[in-house]
């Protein structure tokens, strides 16, 4: 049995009415996406000509040279361009779109407008695992091609996790009120246990450390970092793209599900392991970056619509473009300095949430 969407029909129509105006919007994003790619290479503390970054691209990806093959050399352009800053672009590409994803799914799992890609706590599962790597003294270690500080923030956000979806699950099967409280519970009970770490060290460069890893940056990037993100990140989609009648009938609550005869529970247990598993990869090289998760789902709800056969597509790609900017902004703004990419995206994603909550006739899922 098929369901068409989850909108009601009293929900606004959607500004894309047409099959045809669906894929000019995606088109269009992919040329923004592309152009994003090979303008965000030319910004930083030393610009680089937009034409001259194109011919860099192609030549290194291609092998195609355009114009004098001298060129291309000029001064260090190429290093800075290859082997610094275009994997830190890319980087941002994938880490936006998969924030962006597993924001789009933890909101249509849960039921819940706030929910973002740490409601498992994940994000204080894996601070709490960063802190003790570093404070503790285990940062050194390294395990399949990661720091040590990587792998237990990974373990960290994992764990925690598992812990939030057991405490759910205890009792009965697993409701998007329990998965939020008990996202509370952990998240509070990681925090505690992280200052107490953080308290009784005597290890200030350790803790100005642990600062800075909480509030995100991409400057970890590199081409030995990227390609299990990317992996991760291109699978993810892959496999959520192909599930948008489950994500609809989410967003109708468990009385249709059961109706249309589908298990929500051990859907939304999968879903909720597989946004985990792919956020703590994310977060343990990247750290914590707010508001991607949760504002760029709802501002392509309110462009789109609920349905997420067009709502996934459109903001993987949102969240590319906003991440790839918010880090040329965090690396440019400030003159010799670089801010930490957190608290880019909450200067702007703080302020547009407020704008949304305030906005009349804003509504989740068409309610």
């Amino acid at each position: 049995m098929q369901t068409a969407s989850a909108e009601p029909s009293s929900a606004k129509p959607s500004i894309i009415h047409t099959r045809a105006g669906f894929f000019t919007i995606i088109g269009v994003l992919v040329a923004i996406a592309f152009f994003s790619v090979v303008a965000a290479v030319s910004f930083g503390q030393v610009d680089i000509p937009l034409s001259q970054s194109y011919r860099i691209l192609l030549h290194q990806l291609t092998g195609l040279q355009i114009g004098n093959p001298e060129d291309l050399q000029a001064g260090s352009f190429v290093d800075i361009i290859w082997k610094i800053r275009f994997p830190r672009v890319l980087l941002a590409m994938f880490i936006g779109a998969g924030l962006t994803l597993c924001g789009t799914i933890m909101q249509a799992a849960v039921q819940n407008p706030l929910a973002d890609p740490y409601i498992l706590g994940i994000s204080s599962g894996a601070t709490l695992g960063a802190t003790f790597a570093i404070l503790v003294g285990f940062g050194s270690i390294g395990l399949i091609g990661q720091t040590g500080v990587a792998f237990w923030a990974f373990a960290g956000a994992l764990g925690a996790a598992i812990l939030v979806l057991t405490l759910a699950g205890a009792g009965g099967k697993i409701t998007s009120v329990k998965l939020v409280l008990a996202g509370m519970v952990i998240n509070a009970l990681c925090t505690a246990f992280s200052n107490f770490i953080v308290y009784f060290a005597n290890n200030a460069e350790g803790i100005k450390t642990v600062t800075f890893w909480t509030m995100g940056s991409l400057a970890v990037a590199n081409w030995e970092r990227l390609p299990l993100i990317a992996i991760a990140v291109i699978l993810s989609c892959a496999f959520f793209l192909l599930q948008p009648r489950i994500l609809n009938t989410m967003m109708l609550g468990d009385e249709a599900a059961v109706t249309l005869g589908i298990n929500l529970s051990v859907y939304r247990k999968i879903y909720m392991l597989f946004s985990a598993l792919i956020t703590g990869i994310m977060v343990a090289s990247c750290g914590m970056i707010g508001f991607v998760g949760l504002i760029i789902p709802h501002m392509v709800r309110g462009l789109v619509g609920s349905d997420h056969r067009r709502m996934l597509p459109t903001a993987i790609l949102f969240g590319a473009i906003f991440l790839i900017w918010a880090d040329v902004i965090a690396r440019t703004i400030v003159p010799s300095v670089e801010l930490p990419i957190g608290i880019i995206t909450a200067l702007i994603g703080g302020p547009m949430f407020m704008y949304m909550l305030v906005k009349k006739g804003y509504a989740f899922g068409g309610r």
